[in-house]
């Protein structure tokens, strides 16, 4: 039993697909797993579309009675329908929920109409009905009798009355407003209180189904003496507005009968008519001054109009019936709900502006501006909120993200209607954001430096460079390489060795600063990720040196063991410069400064020694007592 329900398509901004809506109509009652319809292929789409996407069954009410079989593309009853249950007298009875796809995103609404079978029989509230009416009652007199109730609707439900026959009464049916059908005893010849005193008859209520069904109350009529006018309301229809959730003792309206007959007989008593069960739960009617109040809280969402009968009886059993009708208002008494249909977490740091995170639906069970809903997102995120289709509203990025400065995100989101006043409800979604290689490593300083002294030991640390990256996990993990280059014709590697882990810099020879004076090279630190990330430092180290290189004497030149031979007139004077020692030291600085002294001498009186240039000079003048050969 399905029949095609033509599809609305209209564009999602934030969904990938077109909406299509489905509908399929079924017989209450069906057994779990009997088929409503084939969804693949009212939808158009293949069996491997439904399975990649991951169809199911999203937000809607009573989605708990279908079942979405992806791999065979069907809809199956998942549970018992019973049309009375679901929708009690509302016809046509339905329910809608929404099937979703990823993959693109797409939403097909799916409305299911469940059609009445005929599985109740009408029912009184009561077995017996008692009257008691005056041998006076006039003729064509009316007595309001017990409505019966059929839960199924349409030809299932309640379609007729017949009461037995006899000679004093006829049936006469009433439809009211909304449909149900109520009946009266009409008087149609007078009665007899001497001849009969009681009269017991049967009313039959029938439905319309196949096999027909029926149910029947017994009806006790005691004739009473004397009492000849009935009570008459004063209106036919009485009309009054309650405030849904009203206090009880709340006042709704009054109604009023007069009887022109006197004493006894003329007193009038209110009470709620037979013909609907139910409402003695919700009001209260005041039997002697037919005022009517609240006696229980009343939901606009389940009865946005309550009509039901008053009868008005005098002290001889006459009695006369008018109707209430009471239109209930709208209070602001729903809080919206929020659904969460998808949410992603983590999302990667790279994700352009305006990636969609997640899809909600959101719902107020109010009507009119209680029931009109406004979403916005909390706080300074960078985040927006954004519907153009009913209740659904994605949740998109605005900006783009960095993980380093914000590696995860509370998003507060606020649904507010517009009653007055509002209410609200807050979901949070935590968001955590994923890394992404986009961050070199960094050297806190542009250029390092360090000294090393000559004639270390080989391996000894020298220094040590740091590099810091902003990154988490592989990508933060920085490694040290040493940049090839060549220092005085040899390559880097044969001077210094960098620690990848540690980016600890140390030497691999002992260095002399006499050969190499410095070392300029380049350590490059890069990170983990793929493509990986690097940046460059230059590193300088400095040879201290060392005093670990003798003074040599340049001049006099002495070769093997000769001594080397220089003459002194003996007329020299006082000061005479004999000769001059040069000397040099390869090392530096103060190791390299040099001071001569005399060391030996044949005649300390007669020479000396100039303690920064190494001149000697006589000092004091040669007289004939020198020796001829002067020793120094």
């Amino acid at each position: 039993m399905r029949r095609a329900f033509n599809l609305l398509v209209f564009q999602l901004l934030f969904l990938y697909q077109s909406e299509a809506q489905i509908r399929y109509s079924i017989p209450e009652e069906l057994k779990t797993g009997s088929l409503v319809g084939n969804v693949a292929q009212d939808l158009g789409l293949d069996l491997k579309r439904l399975r990649s996407g991951r169809a199911r069954i999203v937000t809607g009410e009573n989605i708990q009675y279908t079942e979405l079989k992806a791999d065979k593309g069907t809809l199956v009853v998942n549970e018992r329908i019973d049309r009375e249950q679901l929708c009690g007298d509302v016809t046509p009875c339905s329910f809608t929920f929404e099937i979703l796809l990823e993959k693109p995103m797409e939403l097909h609404p799916v409305t299911i109409e469940v059609l009445d079978v005929n599985d109740n029989a009408p029912t009184f509230q009561n077995t017996h009905l008692e009257f008691e009416i005056s041998e006076s009652a006039a003729l064509g007199s009316r007595f309001v009798l017990e409505s019966a109730d059929d839960a199924d609707v349409g030809p299932n439900g309640l379609q007729n009355y017949i009461l037995t026959p006899n000679d004093n009464f006829v049936l006469k049916q009433h439809v009211n407003p909304d449909g149900s059908k109520y009946a009266e005893m009409v008087l149609q010849k007078p009665l007899d209180r001497e001849q009969q005193p009681r009269l017991s008859l049967k009313l039959l209520a029938v439905d319309g189904g196949n096999p027909q069904k029926s149910g029947t109350v017994n009806i006790n009529v005691r004739i009473l003496d004397a009492n000849d006018n009935a009570p008459v309301f004063n209106q036919s229809v009485y009309k009054a507005t309650v405030i849904e959730n009203a206090p009880k003792a709340t006042y709704v309206v009054t109604v009023n009968a007069s009887d022109i007959d006197s004493g006894l007989n003329g007193q009038v008593t209110y009470s709620f008519s037979k013909s609907k069960a139910g409402i003695a739960d919700l009001f209260n009617i005041d039997e002697t001054t037919g005022r009517i109040y609240v006696t229980k809280e009343i939901d606009f969402e389940k009865d946005k109009k309550i009509e039901f009968r008053v009868e008005a009886k005098d002290q001889g059993g006459l009695t006369d019936s008018s109707k209430v009708e009471i239109e209930v208002i709208d209070v602001n008494d729903n809080a919206p709900v929020i659904n969460v249909m998808s949410f992603t977490s983590p999302v990667s740091e790279d994700s352009p502006a305006g990636t969609t995170i997640g899809i909600i639906n959101v719902k107020d069970l109010d009507s009119g501006e209680n029931g009109q809903v406004r979403c916005a997102i909390e706080g300074g995120v960078p985040f927006k909120i954004k519907s153009n289709v009913r209740n659904y509203y994605a949740l998109i990025t605005d900006a783009a993200l960095d993980r380093e400065s914000l590696p995860e995100c509370n998003i507060t989101v606020v649904a507010s209607d517009a009653g007055s006043p509002p209410l609200s409800t807050k979901r949070t979604f935590n968001l955590k954001v994923s890394d992404v290689n986009d961050n070199a490593p960094v050297f806190p300083r542009k250029f390092y430096s360090a000294l090393a002294a000559e004639n270390n030991s080989p391996g000894i640390s020298v220094l040590s460079v740091n590099a810091k990256d902003p990154d988490e996990n592989q990508n933060a993990r920085v490694s040290y390489i040493l940049q090839e280059c060549e220092i005085g014709g040899s390559p880097v590697s044969e001077y210094v060795s960098v620690n990848a882990e540690t980016g600890v810099v140390s030497a691999v020879r002992s260095f002399d600063y006499e050969q190499i004076k410095e070392l300029v090279f380049t350590v490059k630190a890069q990170d983990g990720g793929s493509p990986p990330l690097s940046s460059n430092v230059t590193v300088k180290i400095m040879i201290q040196d060392q005093n670990d290189n003798p003074p040599q004497v340049l001049y006099p030149v002495q070769t093997g063991g000769s001594v080397v031979a220089e003459m002194v007139p003996r007329s020299a004077d006082v000061g005479y410069l004999v000769t001059k020692v040069v000397a040099v030291d390869v090392d530096s600085g103060q190791n390299a400064w040099l001071s001569y002294k005399l060391q030996k001498s044949t005649d300390r009186a007669l020479f000396e020694v100039g303690s920064q240039n190494g001149e000697i000079r006589t000092i004091r003048q040669v007289n004939d007592k020198d020796a001829v050969k002067q020793r120094l």
